[in-house]
């Protein structure tokens, strides 16, 4: 089964729900991990049962990096606002690098969270 890590800054989660809901079957076929806020948010608004770490700024995002580092991931969606100075950027700067490292495929955008997706349910 795929494991999936799935992320939001504030301004994007409404458009990762959407897009979760979109896809929603292929979501169910995954275990499904997130930060705190967006977690919660997955499971209330999609009904999916999603894994939740911490909440980005106290830590989340250095969670799923730890995971990564592990490989015990096969993908990570992050809808990130490129627009906004975020104070836990650092973090998000390690999770982007240790994916470079482990090679692990993140979308930053739905533009490259659709094909990762499309990419998930053909291996289903």
């Amino acid at each position: 089964m795929p494991r999936i890590a799935l992320i939001a800054h504030d301004e994007k989660k409404p458009e990762l729900i959407e897009f979760v809901d979109e896809h929603v079957d292929v979501f169910r076929e995954c275990e499904v991990i997130a930060t705190g806020t967006t977690g919660k948010r997955l499971e209330q608004e999609t009904d999916l049962t999603v894994e939740r770490m911490a909440s980005g700024p106290i830590g989340g995002d250095l969670m799923i990096g730890a995971e990564v580092a592990k490989d015990a991931l096969d993908g990570i969606i992050f809808l990130r606002d490129p627009l906004r100075a975020q104070p836990h950027e650092p973090d998000i700067t390690a999770l982007l690098r240790i994916c470079d490292v482990h090679e692990t495929p993140l979308a930053t955008n739905l533009g490259s969270a659709r094909p990762l997706v499309e990419e998930l349910e053909r291996g289903l």
